[in-house]
């Protein structure tokens, strides 16, 4: 069939022009979440952000919350994350993998061969001391009795379930003692007792009517003690139990194994056991203990802004929604027959947060805002007539931070009164939040928040709404309209979205899914535009203290999964934040290859946060994985590969990758039993402990060799390198196929056909990697979708969304859409299990919330539409039957090139390429495969693959 390409001339180029502004007269499409009430949960509360602070909304009526961040605010400071000479124990562990001692190997890596904690040297005296003083104070002498009288005190309700940040202490660490009076059965009376306390973190001493029955120092561990005969009577007795914590909250924490319920049972005398759980009195004894030993910081919640309107209890008409195409938030409703209006943004160019309130009625807004912070060292002061600043100070290292409030109106009267700003009379308000920290780099805290807000001030004061508004439209809104989705179902748009989101399990919801993309695009521009960090674990949302995983960055996949829609979305520019990551990470790496590994270049491991550590950290059975550096910059290799710009790979992204290779080409050793050249100490993330040779090694190193091998011909340098690289690429073990026809992932055949962990560490070579393929190795394809479906459907939210991913790969759509229905679903509904799906807002559910799932599932719905890994753009290569028709526009593809189609009843309908390189275009459309030659910066409509 001969190739029918129809260049774009001037005459149609301009036709288009006037076609284009002729449709912009139209009405606007507003993409949107929207709600029919307020959020009560954080996880109802709706994201703003403009890459340095972030926010979410409640839209309360009566109590409005604004709970904010500032992307700088960890805890920690800049230290040093490595432990010197760790590499002397490289060896021995090595042999004892190699001899299958990996108990062993991994008790003395994890005395060895683990990072720097924070604190680790002076911490075991301090926690002596603390321990020792809380022990002697005479509230707790006194407090253990069952004498003693806690009729003051206030209670908690503890359960199989309890954690008490969740019962009435949120964010607390110290010492607090709990007392429950229980009344003993007179036929248990000389019998020993058993009690089930169930986990408690981190450090508790427990008590029977004074007497000491058990203390243990481990953190999440069971408490099981014998309470001896001699210290019970019948009747009355009193449990009093001390828990000292020392680190991310804690207290009970839920019974895990055995009873299912806290309870007292006689030893060796058969009856129904006491539960102990329900009201406890309870009595703060400290607040603050020594600092806990850690080996990574956590990333902090700011404050919140709070605003009270009086007497907006009774509404009607009330209406919530984000529109993400303007990133403007909204709140609306009717009290008293007056409209009230919000409006919330997240300023880019303006680098602030703005609110404007107004009422269609004159003298009707009346409101009094405030800030608060979860931060126990804090001051609130005037600035101004309408300024309040709340200056802040993390406990647990040195970052300090700083927020303006400022409220101004055209009508109504603004005044200052107790820390509040009041406002009286109004018919239009406008809030301004700005927030800074003495952050200036990952390796200087010498900032002064103060004085960074003092300048700006008087700027956004200045600024009306309007213009703040205007500003910021015109900044975000270029970005996001570059790419659009369609696949149908629009009626559904006139359900709120949460109701949406629960319905999914029953109704396919097409448009839930394109939203699910854009919505991705939106979190992006609000959490990683250019110019600062990069999206964590939450992007740039966390409200709490001790977030979970401490809302770092982990690297063995949900760091990189966050950027894997970027280049293929069209917002390449977010990349550039995890690029600065890069640079920072190599940095550091290159003293942790050196003091680890004693290597060339530059290594690091799987999790990483502020201060940029690149140590092992945590266990040695997970920690000590060695391919996060070089998952990182393959993110690089991306980037040139969407955007052909050879500079960009010339001066930033070669020297970074080399960098990556040397190390690895240092730190590769022969396996004594097969000769092949493995990664060791290393491990499959998570899963299966510290081995030597995980298969997901391999495949990124491999990867990595070949990227710096071409790269070395494109930019003709390094060719002696090159052929070093090639020759150990030689050497290297291959995958394998197991006895269950399954790719393995370990140089061991021992998978386990019931194993349904989290991690498909070893498909990387089918997503994100390009090294198995259906073209090119059918066979290990075959194999790695039997390692698919052995590991099942079920997982937490950002495991779905990689499966998305691989089912896209594996060109079964049907399979990824059922995916695709999982992890839109309720993450709060009753029936699921196995955790996933998605929160009220679309936060993606690890659980807790995770925003790699929103940015991996958008990833792969458009890898179900396009696919390009394979050195030819694969147009619906996994198009579900369900989606009949579509449209996608501005859809980038590797090699320089940009796609707007359609399709109708399954099939190509219409089909346009923009090429940005000028690189030759092949395109793969079902059986058929054309070539053409392009020239940069023309757009090429292409008929003959139309059915």
């Amino acid at each position: 069939m001969k190739t029918n390409f129809i260049r774009l001339n001037i005459l149609f180029a301009a036709i288009i022009v006037v076609l284009v502004s002729s449709c912009n007269n139209k009405k606007e499409e507003i993409i949107e979440l929207w709600y029919n009430k307020p959020a009560k949960t954080w996880e109802e509360a709706l994201p703003i952000g403009n890459g340095r602070l972030g926010a979410m909304i409640y839209g309360d009526p009566q109590i409005e919350q604004i709970q904010f961040n500032e992307e700088t605010l960890w805890n920690g400071s800049p230290r040093k994350y490595q432990r010197d000479n760790a590499y002397k124990s490289l060896d021995k562990i090595r042999q004892l993998l190699f001899d299958g001692k990996q108990d062993i190997a991994e008790k003395l890596a994890a005395k060895t061969f683990m990072g720097r904690l924070a604190y680790e040297d002076e911490f075991p005296v301090l926690k002596a001391q603390w321990v020792d003083s809380i022990n002697h104070l005479d509230i707790v002498k006194k407090g253990v009795l069952s004498s003693f009288d806690d009729s003051t005190w206030p209670e908690m309700f503890i359960d199989y379930k309890s954690v008490w940040e969740r019962k009435g202490l949120p964010d607390m660490n110290g010492a607090v003692l709990f007392r429950k009076t229980i009344d003993i059965p007179a036929q248990w009376k000389g019998k020993s007792l058993k009690i089930h306390l169930g986990k408690i973190k981190d450090h508790d001493f427990t008590y029977i009517n004074g007497h000491l029955i058990g203390t243990k120092d481990e953190s999440n561990t069971n408490r099981i003690y014998t309470i001896p005969a001699k210290f019970v009577k019948t009747g009355k007795n009193v449990i009093a139990v001390l828990i000292n914590n020392y680190v991310s909250t804690g207290g009970f924490n839920a019974v895990r194994t055995g009873p299912k319920k806290m309870n007292i049972t006689p030893v060796n005398f058969k009856a129904d056991p006491l539960f102990i759980e329900g009201n406890w009195k309870y009595k703060v004894i400290d607040r603050k203990p020594p600092y806990y030993p850690e080996y990574q910081a956590k990333y902090q919640p700011f404050g919140v802004v709070r605003i009270e309107f009086e007497g907006h209890d009774s509404i009607t008409n009330f209406r919530r929604s984000l529109e993400i195409n303007n990133a403007l938030s909204k709140t609306s409703y009717t009290c008293n027959g007056v409209q009230y209006q919000r409006e919330y943004l997240a300023s880019h160019p303006d680098n602030l947060i703005a609110v404007k309130l107004s009422s269609n009625k004159k003298n009707q807004l009346n409101f009094k805002a405030c800030l608060e912070t979860l931060h126990a060292i804090y001051n609130i002061e005037k600035i101004d007539d309408q300024t309040l600043a709340l200056s802040i100070k993390v406990e647990d290292g040195e970052m300090k931070g700083t927020a303006y409030l400022n409220i101004s109106s055209n009508d109504g009267i603004v005044n200052i009164k107790d820390n509040q700003i009041v406002v009286s009379n109004a018919s239009e308000a406008v809030i301004k939040l700005i927030a800074s920290t003495n952050y200036k780099a990952y390796n200087d805290i010498s900032g002064n928040a103060k004085e960074i807000c003092d300048a700006q001030l008087p700027i956004i004061e200045s600024l009306q709404y309007d213009e703040i508004r205007t500003s910021h439209l015109n900044d975000y809104k270029p970005i996001f309209n570059r790419f659009s989705i369609d696949l149908g179902d629009h009626e559904k748009r006139q359900t709120p979205t949460d109701e949406r989101i629960f319905n999914i399990k029953n109704q396919e919801d097409k448009d839930l899914a394109a939203l699910y993309v854009q919505y991705a695009r939106y979190l992006m521009l609000s959490s990683g535009r250019e110019g600062t960090n990069p999206p964590n674990l939450q992007g740039i949302w966390n409200e709490e203290i001790y977030p979970a995983w401490g809302s770092k960055y982990t690297t063995n996949i949900n760091c990189e999964m966050n950027f894997w829609p970027v280049e293929p979305l069209n917002i390449s520019e977010c990349h550039n934040t995890l690029f600065k990551l890069i640079d920072e990470v190599a940095i550091e790496g290159a003293k942790t290859a050196k003091a680890y590994y004693s290597a060339k270049g530059w290594v690091h491991h799987h999790n990483t946060d502020q201060w940029r550590g690149t140590a092992p950290i945590n266990n040695s059975n997970h920690g000590i994985w060695v391919t996060g550096g070089a998952w990182l910059a393959h993110h690089l290799w991306e980037h040139y590969m969407y955007t052909q710009d050879k500079e960009f790979l010339k001066t930033k992204a070669y020297p970074l990758l080399k960098g990556s290779a040397e190390f690895f080409a240092d730190f590769l050793v022969k396996d004594p039993k097969t000769g092949y050249l493995i990664s060791t100490p290393s491990n499959s993330p998570e899963h299966g402990g510290l081995v030597a040779g995980p298969t997901m090694d391999h495949q990124i190193i491999r990867s990595l060799f070949k990227i710096v091998i071409e790269s070395s011909d494109i930019l003709d340098t390094d060719h002696e390198f090159a052929a070093m690289l090639k020759d150990k690429l030689t050497q290297m073990a291959p995958d394998q196929i197991g006895k269950h026809g399954q790719l393995q992932e370990w140089m061991e055949d021992k998978d386990d056909t019931t194993d349904t962990h989290r991690h498909i560490s070893h498909l990387w070579g089918v997503h994100p990697g390009n090294e198995i393929t259906w073209d090119n190795n059918p066979e290990l394809m075959k194999a790695a979708k039997q390692s698919l479906i052995y590991r099942g459907d079920d997982g937490t939210g950002w495991s779905l969304a990689w499966k998305i991913n691989f089912w896209a790969r594996f060109l079964d759509g049907n399979h990824a859409n059922t995916m695709i229905k999982m992890l839109l679903g309720s993450a709060l509904d009753p029936e699921r299990n196995g955790g996933g799906g998605s929160y009220p807002n679309l936060f993606d559910a690890h659980p807790p919330f995770q925003i790699d799932g929103n940015f991996g599932g958008a990833a792969g719905i458009v890898e179900m539409i396009m696919q390009s890994h394979q050195g030819y753009i694969q147009l619906l290569p996994a198009l579900p039957d369900s989606w009949q028709s579509g449209s996608i526009k501005g859809l980038k593809a590797r090699g320089g090139f940009e796609i707007d189609m359609e399709w109708n009843e399954g099939k190509l309908y219409s089909l346009s390429v923009l090429s940005t390189a000028g690189n030759k275009l092949k395109i793969k459309y079902g059986k058929q495969m054309i070539e053409q030659e392009t020239r940069a910066g023309e757009t090429y409509q292409i008929n003959n693959l139309i059915n």
